[in-house]
């Protein structure tokens, strides 16, 4: 599964305008209390490309058995369309009661008085040590000074590539000083039609996932999305047209898989068969990879040797008020869910990196690293977090926006400059509309 924060491309008006502390927080659950939770890990087959769900399943079974006066009912809800899906589920009052939900849509959820403000539970409950979170997480997690969500996903961008496709090629494998030309290049070397392998594979739907990918090379190139105070954008100046003119020429060049569902796992399965010499993803791939001999890189560089900048976008735990008992329960299973007990054994399980720092202390953490080789390469990976995506409710919009030209140059439909300076028009309109 293609994680790791995709956002919505569209905006939804949600219901009302305040949040809400869900009740009275003092009573305790009387059973048993039906919870619903939605969330987006890609049920199996294929089993590798499933070990979220499953380790999910697993904790959440283990929970229902100790606390046996909760119930909770687990479904799929693709996470693109989680938000979406939320509108016409308030209207009718059938919002679930816990619900993964995407670092960027806090902004849009923080509207609806049926989010629970999560600030005095966290604030008063010292042994769930809300300071364990990485500040970026808690950062994501908060919107007008009130804590929305609890982490769920921490992780950032590198590219994993095949060493023995690099060796066949006879081709240095990258290292921490390569640049964007080095990987251009590679990816051209490692084409060949006649076993269909490509250089690289990149998302190519349009969606946050074409769009992050992107946003990391933006950064990389000394670029920003928006101005300082969010009404204008700036992906257009030149710094975004060389972003994106790698991409321009490994299409020209045939180079690159252009995945147009990358929430399949096709590009996945395609790297694990050899049939891709690099893929652009982040620690959770990693257990998808057992057949294949790979190594990771950090993101490469561009004219500054040093910026080698990717992105994150921690995901979060959304919690709905159906009534004081149910957000108890609701916040009694996200607190033990989210526990660094519970943390390790899902990245024992996944290859997802920890969202609590005290986790890498853990001795059940200890074989991380040899379970998934070049994780190490992600946590080191965090000090390149520099920026993140702008926290307005706009930003799915302009996000689309950008998705679709880079789109366009992938398909030869326009170059890098037309492409984002259309997008960057349709952007300002946007942006200059009150919310």
């Amino acid at each position: 599964m293609r994680r790791s924060l995709f956002v919505l491309t569209v905006v939804v008006a949600m219901v009302g305008a305040a949040c809400t502390g869900g009740g009275n927080q003092g009573a305790t659950p009387t059973g048993p209390v039906e919870l619903v939770m939605w969330m987006g890990y890609t049920p199996p087959p294929p089993v590798s490309q499933s070990l979220e769900y499953i380790s999910l399943k697993k904790l959440v079974g283990e929970f229902t058995k100790t606390h046996p006066d909760i119930r909770i009912t687990v479904r799929y809800t693709n996470n693109d369309n989680s938000l979406i899906k939320l509108k016409p589920a308030l209207q009718g009052n059938k919002q679930p009661d816990i619900t993964y939900q995407y670092g960027t849509n806090i902004a849009q959820l923080a509207g609806t008085p049926k989010v629970v403000d999560l600030t005095d539970r966290i604030n008063s409950d010292a042994s769930f040590d809300w300071n364990d979170f990485w500040p970026g997480e808690r950062t994501a997690a908060t919107a007008g000074g009130k804590v929305l969500g609890v982490p769920a996903l921490v992780d950032n961008l590198a590219v994993v590539y095949n060493k023995d496709l690099f060796a066949h090629a006879g081709l240095p494998e990258p290292t921490a000083e390569w640049t964007w030309d080095d990987l251009v290049n590679a990816a051209i070397k490692l084409t060949d039609p006649a076993k269909k392998q490509w250089g690289l594979a990149f998302p190519a739907d349009g969606s946050e996932t074409t769009v992050w990918e992107y946003e990391a090379m933006l950064w990389e190139a000394g670029g920003d999305i928006l101005n300082a105070d969010n009404t204008k954008a700036l992906f257009n100046s030149p710094a975004g047209v060389t972003a994106l003119t790698p991409l321009q020429r490994m299409a020209q060049a045939n180079a690159l898989l252009l995945d147009f569902n990358p929430d399949a796992g096709k590009s996945e399965n395609l790297f694990n068969s050899g049939n891709i010499g690099m893929i652009i993803t982040g620690p959770w791939d990693l257990a998808a990879f057992p057949k294949a001999n790979y190594g990771v890189q950090i993101m490469p560089s561009f004219d500054d040797p040093t910026n080698h900048q990717t992105i994150a976008g921690p995901d979060n735990w959304v919690i709905f008020d159906n009534g004081p008992t149910r957000v108890n329960a609701a916040w009694e299973f996200v607190k033990w869910f989210t526990a660094p007990e519970q943390v390790v054994r899902n990245s024992m399980a996944t290859g997802d990196l920890p969202t609590r720092a005290s986790v890498e202390k853990l001795p059940a953490f200890q074989g991380f690293d040899e379970k998934y080789p070049g994780v190490g390469t992600f946590v080191s990976n965090l000090q390149n977090v520099v920026k993140a995506r702008p926290t307005i409710t706009a930003y799915p919009d302009v996000s689309a926006a950008l998705g679709q030209a880079v789109v366009k140059v992938l398909l030869g439909k326009a170059d890098p400059k037309t492409a984002l300076d259309q997008a960057a028009e349709e952007a300002n309109g946007i942006l200059a509309v009150p919310t």
